[in-house]
């Protein structure tokens, strides 16, 4: 769902401190053009303390981030937490070197500084879906355990949005392929030994009996969750269904979600939240 975005002459930008020690130029430029084109009101939080004061006290200006995803997530996470996230407009200048900023890549943000601040400005909102666990994290892009499985040639073989990103993709696709997201295509991992016990809406699809090869969940675009259990070694076809809840439980693992790996856990379960948040991304 998209709509035009009423509030886009007011700015919150958030400049992640990241950001300004790997990149300064783009973080400059991405600032000079977004004040060249708004009321913009520019904060340079030193940590997370501050960034939820700056958040606090946005009143009703749109919050844009400039960062990598990490950033993005730690705005999405704060507004989650507080009950704001559903309301609240936002926007995303991705900075950082490129497996730093994947989930731009499944959002459908620009990687260049200067298109994504312009479609900061040009572009309209949409509801986006998201994934939120137990103890309100969220996950924005996607999750796979475990979490050093490799993601598979569904980025690989994805369109390059840019002649630019078509450039960098080939020196980094060895990082891309392992840090992107998950996959819903068909590649295995081989020898693979995952016991995890794997429930969808409260069907048990794997149990702690049988070996998995990978597990993987994304939001999809009707609000669903999206689930793909993949056996040890390669198969014709992984089991496949949409669910509202997903759970993963069995002994200790680290599972990846949005390029970050987090555990170890014993059990975690994510329900798939439809419009959960509002993201300006480029027209047509």
């Amino acid at each position: 769902m998209s709509a035009a975005d009423p509030s886009g002459a007011q700015l919150l930008v958030v400049v992640d401190p990241v950001a300004r020690r790997v990149d300064g130029e783009s973080t400059r430029i991405a600032r000079d053009v977004l004040c060249a084109g708004a009321v913009a009101r520019i904060a340079l939080p030193g940590g997370p303390e501050e960034v939820a004061r700056a958040v606090a006290r946005r009143g009703r200006r749109r919050i844009v981030v400039i960062g990598d995803d990490r950033a993005l997530l730690r705005v999405v996470a704060l507004l989650h937490r507080r009950r704001e996230l559903t309301e609240t407009p936002l926007a995303w200048v991705p900075v950082g070197a490129l497996p730093t900023v994947s989930v731009a890549r499944t959002l459908g943000v620009p990687l260049g500084a200067v298109a994504a601040a312009r479609a900061v400005l040009d572009g309209e909102q949409h509801r986006l879906g998201l994934l939120a666990d137990e103890d309100d994290g969220v996950v924005l892009g996607g999750l796979w355990a475990p979490a050093t499985a490799a993601a598979t040639a569904a980025h690989r073989h994805a369109p390059a949005r840019t002649p630019a990103e078509a450039a960098v993709r080939t020196a980094a696709r060895t990082a891309l392929t392992l840090l992107t997201g998950p996959s819903s295509g068909r590649h295995t991992v081989p020898g693979a030994g995952l016991r995890l016990r794997v429930e969808a809406d409260g069907e048990v699809l794997a149990d702690l009996d049988r070996p998995l090869g990978r597990v993987s969940v994304s939001a999809g675009p009707d609000g669903a969750a999206e689930v793909v259990v993949h056996a040890p070694a390669a198969s014709p076809e992984p089991l496949r269904v949409r669910a509202r809840t997903v759970t993963l439980s069995g002994p200790d693992f680290r599972y990846r979600a949005d390029n970050r790996v987090r555990g170890p856990v014993r059990t975690r379960t994510w329900t798939a939240l439809p419009e959960a948040w509002r993201l300006t991304l480029p027209r047509g």
